[in-house]
């Protein structure tokens, strides 16, 4: 294909898989055109997951929020019924008040609909247009230039405790419908404990590590709040507690995955052990990882 270069697929660090669904094709068996703007909102709220910002929470703390302005679509060719579409977002300019994402939906390496999206930062009560925080504008140059979005901090409960709590009494308690008689033990003084925390310096997921027997760590209460879910925030938890074991010279490491969370670890390297069984009244399943 004879794409732009600005339109190549490639060039998004963002990309948002959708699957083209029966509603949305019209009767000419095409999707219908007003449903591109759907896929492009789509893919925006995976942008700010991407950028593990929070939405609603990240606007509230820089004083502000985004209200469209000005959209603008350009059909190339169409997309149909069961086609597995990307839809590749990309901030291009960001101006004194205002901010230009670039929108493409691509099937493969093709590229079906293209446009813009004109966003202006305003006072959520008046909406009168403010200044784009310098928060969030090195946020957005931060992202689209390849850097990493979150960090992780270590410590022990004295430290990271009441962050590491709140992450862990969202998922499990409120979420979950955990008891939290269950959920707050005993063993946090002991544990290391990790925090990932975004740019904007919130909280968003958390894990410890405990000793469980001569040579073998405990990983547990892994938790990320759900509206950052899927955008990589667990991996460079679990980074963290896996180097902090095999650097104490520990032979392997344990945990018991949320069945829902087995395939994120299976892909990080853990085999299961043994059979499934209840916890707090949710499916698990032990995992080990060997570290030599």
């Amino acid at each position: 294909m004879n794409q732009p270069a600005a339109l190549r697929r490639a060039h998004f660090r963002h990309r948002e898989s959708l699957r083209v669904r029966w509603a949305e094709v019209d009767m000419q068996q095409i999707v219908f055109n007003g449903h591109y703007l759907m896929y492009f909102d789509t893919a925006v709220a995976g942008y700010w997951r991407a950028m593990a910002l929070p939405y609603q929470e990240s606007m509230l703390a820089l004083g502000g929020d985004l209200y469209v302005r000005k959209v603008t679509l350009e059909y190339e060719a169409s997309a149909r019924y069961d086609d597995l579409l990307e839809v590749g977002i990309r901030c291009t300019r960001i101006g004194n008040s205002s901010m230009v994402l670039q929108a493409a939906v691509f099937r493969g390496e093709q590229c079906l609909v293209h446009g813009e999206l004109v966003y202006v930062f305003a006072d959520p009560v008046s909406q009168s247009a403010q200044p784009v925080p310098a928060a969030l504008r090195e946020l957005l140059t931060g992202f689209e230039a390849g850097d990493a979005m979150l960090a992780v901090r270590t410590g022990d409960w004295a430290t990271l405790g009441t962050e590491a709590r709140a992450i862990r009494d969202a998922v499990f308690i409120q979420e979950q419908g955990i008891p939290a008689a269950l959920e707050h033990d005993t063993v946090d003084a002991d544990a290391l404990h990790v925090v990932a925390v975004n740019r904007l310096d919130r909280v968003l997921g958390t894990g410890r590590l405990l000793t469980h027997d001569a040579g073998v760590a405990k990983i547990g209460r892994m938790a990320v709040l759900s509206s950052v879910r899927g955008a990589g925030v667990g991996r460079p938890l679990l980074d963290a507690l896996v180097t902090a074991s095999r650097s104490r010279g520990d032979t392997e490491v344990i945990l018991h995955a949320q069945a829902s969370a087995v395939g994120f670890y299976l892909r990080y390297g853990f085999a299961p052990r043994g059979p499934a069984f209840e916890e707090a009244g949710i499916a698990h399943q032990e995992m080990v990882l060997k570290l030599r």
